[in-house]
């Protein structure tokens, strides 16, 4: 058996699409495609990943001698015909444009939070020899339907939280901090990891997935790390101790990590003794002079009912520490110690957490709250119905417009022809490319002809991301999303 082909940019497709470049028209020269989310269950996309798939699959000379044979031998045993494999093309790629993809991709700027049914980028050939090509690229284009989708949820969980500190808490200084990636260990791979953990950190700077600053690093200009972590224990290292011993190894983290932020997982046995006794009693003292050094105890359950759960556990430690009321009246536990929910945590579950605390009179930066399957892997290309048409040919020099029209379902209707995007007082809307100049247009050329020619920086994506006055109602969105 051969070695696992590596970056071989003809081997990113769908097996039936070897066959496309024998059924277009005659005369065919031209083809142009777009990408959007046709809706779902958000109202926006922030748009983040499509540099990434570019630098990493598509920049330079990605067609060679080598990758033109690996690609027709794998083909051919797959679609098990000799006479399917466009190897006429790709050695054409080849000789005229030195390995080098001849598409032009214009696109929005990443991190801009675009709604549903906008064109967010297009694909064209640039070379009329080679129309195929513009379909031949949906393949690996769409997969920036993951990152996308990733930045959207990360963000509405920014909403909520956002929204609750604004109405219960003085300090929001910290609402960057408030969701930490918790999803390393829950997706299918590292390099799911790396693009989904990343896509969180354009909302959040609190992270334990190591693999989104990594890509983040090599792809957007990220100097050291954009998500950031710190000492927290897991049951193992609690549990290891012995149920009889189990307040010694939380004494063990306040005595090793005094003066700094740390986390306890505290439902290892009884929850509420653990609270009331080792923590509101036994280790009292200890917290406070944690405190008193800088430093701050986060009690973190995980198991049980989320809301119930948070609540029992601010009024115990309201109960052992006391709580003040702040300018808005609602009432905040000392700054040296917190809860951090993590367990079943997704947009549904952090607005009936964030709700339940508001009527009890518990300002929301008591708590903060970590999200896994829910923010990087419980997702998939329909939950934004992400979709990559074609929407126009040139045919024996004739422009044509394209589109499809399903009657069995509407919701699939394609766009037709050139188009741009175009952006007034903060509003998005996509037009014909005829009525659009090139100013007004939001999609700029990002790719041409194998070089990038756009280069965001992560700061920049961060800060088209940010939460604005023209945002959408979020609890409304809640509500609504809830009735469904």
């Amino acid at each position: 058996m051969g070695p696992e082909p590596v970056n071989n940019v003809i081997l990113l497709a769908d097996c039936y699409k070897v066959s496309h470049h024998l059924q277009y028209p005659p005369g065919t020269t031209k083809l142009y495609s777009y990408f959007e989310s046709r809706g779902g269950k958000f109202p926006y996309t922030v748009f983040f990943g499509l540099q990434y798939i570019l630098k990493k699959w598509l920049v330079g000379q990605v067609v060679t001698k080598e990758v033109i044979q690996e690609a027709k031998e794998i083909y051919n045993a797959a679609v098990m015909a000799d006479d399917l494999f466009n190897e006429e093309g790709w050695n054409y790629i080849l000789e005229k444009h030195g390995g080098r993809l001849p598409v032009k991709i214009r696109a929005v700027a990443e991190g801009s939070t675009v709604p549903v049914k906008n064109v967010l980028f297009t694909v064209e050939n640039t070379d009329p020899a080679v129309p195929w090509l513009t379909s031949y690229l949906e393949t690996i284009l769409v997969q920036a339907w993951y990152p996308m989708t990733v930045a959207t949820i990360s963000r509405i969980h920014k909403q909520l939280i956002h929204h609750y500190n604004q109405i219960s808490s003085d300090d929001q200084s910290l609402v960057s901090f408030s969701l930490h990636d918790t999803g390393y260990r829950g997706v299918s791979s590292v390099e799911t990891a790396a693009i989904g953990g990343a896509a969180h950190m354009i909302n959040f700077k609190s992270s334990d997935t190591i693999a989104g600053s990594c890509l983040l690093r090599k792809y957007y200009h990220v100097e050291g790390v954009a998500g950031f972590s710190g000492p927290f224990s897991e049951h193992s290292t609690v549990t290891s101790w012995g149920r009889e011993r189990e307040n010694e190894a939380h004494k063990k983290m306040l005595k090793s990590f005094m003066g700094r932020r740390f986390g306890c997982v505290v439902d290892s046995y009884n929850i509420w003794q653990c609270l009331e006794k080792t923590f509101g009693e036994e280790l009292k003292d200890l917290v406070i002079e944690n405190g008193s050094k800088g430093g701050m105890v986060c009690v973190r359950p995980d198991s049980g009912d989320p809301t119930e759960v948070v609540l029992r556990c601010l009024e115990i430690l309201e109960k052992a520490f006391g709580t003040e009321k702040n300018s808005k009246g609602y009432r905040v536990l000392p700054e040296y110690i917190k809860v951090v929910q993590a367990d079943g945590i997704n947009y549904q579950a952090l607005a009936s957490i964030l709700k339940a605390m508001e009527e009890n009179g518990w300002a929301a930066n008591n708590v903060s709250f970590g999200a896994g399957a829910a923010l990087l892997q419980r997702i998939d290309r329909d939950t934004q119905r992400c979709a990559y048409k074609c929407s126009l040919a040139e045919v024996n020099g004739e422009d044509i417009e394209v589109f499809k029209q399903p009657i069995t379902d509407p919701g699939k209707n394609s766009k037709k022809g050139r188009l741009a995007l175009h952006c007034t007082d903060g509003v998005y809307t996509t037009v014909k490319a005829s009525e659009s100049s090139e100013e007004q247009d939001q999609l700029v050329t990002v790719f041409e002809n194998g070089e990038l020619l756009k280069d965001f920086t992560f700061e920049e994506v961060c800060q088209r991301a940010e939460i604005s006055g023209s945002d959408i109602d979020i609890l409304k969105f809640i509500a609504e999303d809830a009735a469904k």
